[in-house]
């Protein structure tokens, strides 16, 4: 299956859209878990969905190409540094909070588990 037909994909993006879409179009700001974790929960399953479906876009192995563990452990890695060590150092945009790792983490594990498999595997085997 491609990525981008995969629901277990297209629904963190849609998620992630309409809650950008509400902040940042509506000015739509609330407190609590959805308007301080609900983008960085996303992130992962989304910036990973996009970037495998153009790897399997343009790789020899097509649709049977997948991250291994390794490399979704770098882009977590990855991007935990960037947004929540180097970021926040540099601009006041940017704060940093241990609990936007906890979550690109568990955005990682649901990549990973759900949207990271090639067009001969099963979702849930």
């Amino acid at each position: 299956m491609k990525v981008i037909k995969n629901p277990f994909f297209f629904i963190p993006v849609i998620l992630f859209w309409t809650n950008q879409f509400f902040e940042r179009v509506m000015g739509w700001h609330s407190s609590g878990f959805l308007s301080s974790y609900a983008d960085d929960l996303l992130a992962m399953p989304v910036i990973l969905g996009i970037t495998l479906q153009i790897y399997q876009w343009i790789h020899p192995k097509k649709e049977h190409f997948k991250f291994s563990k390794a490399q979704v452990l770098v882009a977590f890695v990855y991007v935990s540094i960037v947004f929540e060590f180097l970021l926040p150092r540099y601009s006041s945009t940017y704060t940093s909070d241990y609990w936007d790792i906890l979550c690109y983490g568990l955005g990682s594990i649901y990549f990973y588990k759900f949207i990271n498999h090639t067009r001969s595997q099963k979702v849930f085997n």
